[in-house]
């Protein structure tokens, strides 16, 4: 099969009942369910460079990972406080922020994570509420910026850096998506790009969800963003759709086959759109009851490699 399956690990932790709190359990879960990965959500009760300080510690997490025929796909990161009116990544010099991403950008590399997810950060009605005043073209070129160095450092450990564009954060809409990324890239930091995460994907070009302003949809959906975005993608989620957002105020993450999504017009077009590994992640954030869909997430997923193996 061409492509390898993980799944994050928040899923276990966000919205249960009986949350999964031990990395340990989970590891053997999936290991027993025959998953050939695991996303680190390096946040709350998960490994974070708070639970694992030294090189020691990260050694042992990274064999107990391989203990179980696993390996890291990539690593969400606790970025999520620095917004306004707290110090926020889109002020002049974001110092806590960029300190912040190099202290996980250590801790993903002594575990040999090659892919670290960012997002950002603000919220989607951002210039209407703590940003009133600041004007939308200044705060993008901010960003830029910011990530143009984020990149540069993970480039020095040998990491891509994946953008998480979604509902529930700013700057959402395709031309604001492949400007950003395109404009990263620009100031030469070709391991900079966007995770393609399909539920996401169609909320942003189908159904427009939580844009302000003036809307703006793409006639082909989920899979025409996917082509815009050819040779930009770093990373995959996937992961179905009903078009709705969840009480988060982001995308919902449907179980496979509860949806709207096409995959079989999205897989092939992402065997084809030049992402630099064989992960697809799958995402089920904020879905009740996880572990009970887990396998046949797997068993859908399973079908899928084996009809587009790439």
């Amino acid at each position: 099969m061409g492509k390898r399956l993980s799944i994050g690990s928040w899923a276990y932790i966000f919205n249960q009942k009986e949350p999964t709190n031990d990395f340990h359990e989970i590891l053997h879960r999936l290991q027993k369910l025959g998953y050939e990965g695991v996303e680190l959500g390096s946040f709350g009760v998960h490994p974070t460079p708070w639970s694992h300080p030294t090189k020691a510690d990260r050694e042992k997490l990274k064999k107990m990972v391989a203990d179980h025929n696993l390996e890291f796909s990539g690593i969400a990161v606790d970025l999520w406080s620095f917004k306004k009116p707290g110090p926020s990544i889109l002020d002049e010099a974001p110092v806590p922020y960029m300190a912040a991403f190099l202290g996980f950008t250590v801790f993903a590399a002594d575990l040999a994570i090659k892919t670290i997810r960012v997002d950002t950060v603000e919220p989607p009605d951002f210039f209407s509420t703590t940003g009133k005043g600041m004007d939308p073209k200044q705060a993008m070129d901010r960003l830029i910026t910011v990530w143009d160095k984020c990149s540069k450092i993970a480039a020095d450990y040998g990491m891509n850096v994946c953008w998480e564009f979604e509902p529930g954060f700013l700057f959402n809409k395709p031309s604001e998506i492949l400007k950003i990324v395109d404009e990263v890239r620009a100031k030469g930091n070709s391991n900079f790009g966007v995770l393609y995460d399909t539920c996401h994907a169609h909320m942003c070009a189908a159904i427009a969800a939580n844009q302000q302003g003036e809307k703006e949809t793409l006639p082909g959906g989920a899979v025409e963003l996917l082509e815009k975005l050819k040779g930009r993608i770093t990373h995959v989620h996937l992961i179905d759709s009903d078009g709705s957002l969840n009480e988060h105020n982001t995308s919902t993450h449907n179980p496979f086959g509860t949806g709207h999504l096409d995959f079989d017009k999205l897989a092939p077009a992402l065997n084809s759109c030049g992402v630099p590994h064989d992960w697809w992640a799958v995402d089920l954030c904020f879905w009740p009851n996880a572990w009970e869909v887990t396998a046949d997430s797997k068993t859908y997923l399973d079908a899928l490699r084996r009809k587009y193996p790439g």
